[in-house]
């Protein structure tokens, strides 16, 4: 079994915070979105791992190669120019065409266990998951049996409320690869990208039968919103045991703290996560994310993302700050 995972994206819905950092690498609940990717497939016994790379591609290959060396076998393909999913399968053809099945993990979302209950179904799977805004995901239409009979790419009128969640098992790699071949020589209006539901429509028009499953733990981080909602629930399964004691600091789990933090006179919590080497002084600090190396002094903070080696100090409520930034509300 081989997995393939799309982060060539410049992950726009996320700025300013991709500005410089690729959207895989962004922090939850202490880990980067790609750390949770990778380690749940380690957890379902997938070691090959196929990276589709494009914007900032060092800083995910420095993070897979440094962080999971000896226990991913990685191959990194760069796609160029950047044109959607379907494309971004289509540039691993060479490293997919002799498999059996292939696995397909979207670089901005997380599950739990779904990936091994999605291995134990015999046969292509599409994961699905109800929403309140079809119209931002590819939608899903299934039948009486549980099967998938259409699926659509942002459809303006939605057809039903099954998203795409991001979680895909093939085990018909010719037709997926001679689908792909059917979209892919279409040509693009500027801005547009092929999408993955056009193959896979192509596929269930062919007769490949794809079963849903609807997944119960998916976390979508493609989102400021979505991103704190997915720390807070991570944070809240896997609470950090022991916390470290300073001056005159109150935590309200869940908290967790990477090494080397200092804080003082502060509250933390509920709902904080925070990078290694951060400074927080006489704060208040909950639902939020706080990159490596921040520094917060005389700050009331909630439902906020602040990046790497970023300074912030005065009074606040929300604030949604990038890397290397220095801001003075007093």
């Amino acid at each position: 079994m081989k997995a393939i995972i799309p982060v060539a994206g410049a992950g726009k819905l996320l700025r300013p915070h991709t500005y410089t950092q690729p959207k895989p690498l962004i922090p939850v609940a202490g880990k980067p979105i790609l750390g949770h990717i990778i380690e749940n497939l380690l957890n379902a016994g997938i070691k090959d791992q196929i990276f589709v790379v494009g914007y900032l591609k060092e800083k995910i290959q420095d993070y897979v190669l440094s962080t999971y060396k000896s226990t991913v076998n990685a191959t990194f393909i760069e796609q160029t120019p950047r044109h959607g999913l379907a494309h971004a399968l289509w540039v691993c053809r060479d490293q997919i065409k002799k498999a059996q099945e292939i696995l397909i993990v979207l670089g901005d979302t997380i599950f739990d266990q779904e990936t091994k209950e999605v291995l134990r179904i015999k046969g292509s799977v599409l994961v699905v998951h109800e929403v309140d805004n079809p119209r931002e995901f590819g939608i899903a239409v299934t039948d009486s049996k549980g099967y998938v009979s259409e699926v659509k790419e942002k459809p303006e009128i939605p057809i039903s409320n099954l998203a795409l969640t991001g979680l895909y098992k093939i085990d018909q790699i010719p037709k997926l690869l001679e689908s792909l071949e059917s979209t892919i020589p279409n040509p693009l209006e500027e801005g547009e990208e092929y999408p993955l539901p056009d193959a896979l429509m192509h596929m269930i028009q062919e007769g490949v039968k794809f079963k849903a499953h609807r997944a119960e733990n998916w976390f979508d981080c493609g989102r400021t919103s979505t991103l704190l909602e997915a720390n807070k629930i991570l944070l809240q399964r896997h609470q950090s045991k022991k916390l470290p004691k300073f001056h005159n600091v109150v935590y309200i789990p869940p908290v967790y703290l990477a090494p080397n933090c200092h804080i003082e006179n502060a509250i933390i919590g509920p709902n904080v996560a925070v990078g290694e080497f951060a400074n927080i002084k006489y704060s208040i600090v909950k639902d939020s994310i706080l990159g490596a190396y921040s520094t917060l002094k005389n700050v009331t903070l909630t439902h906020s993302i602040v990046g790497n080696d970023t300074r912030l100090h005065g009074k606040s409520s929300s604030v949604n700050l990038g890397d290397n930034t220095e801001i003075d509300l007093g």
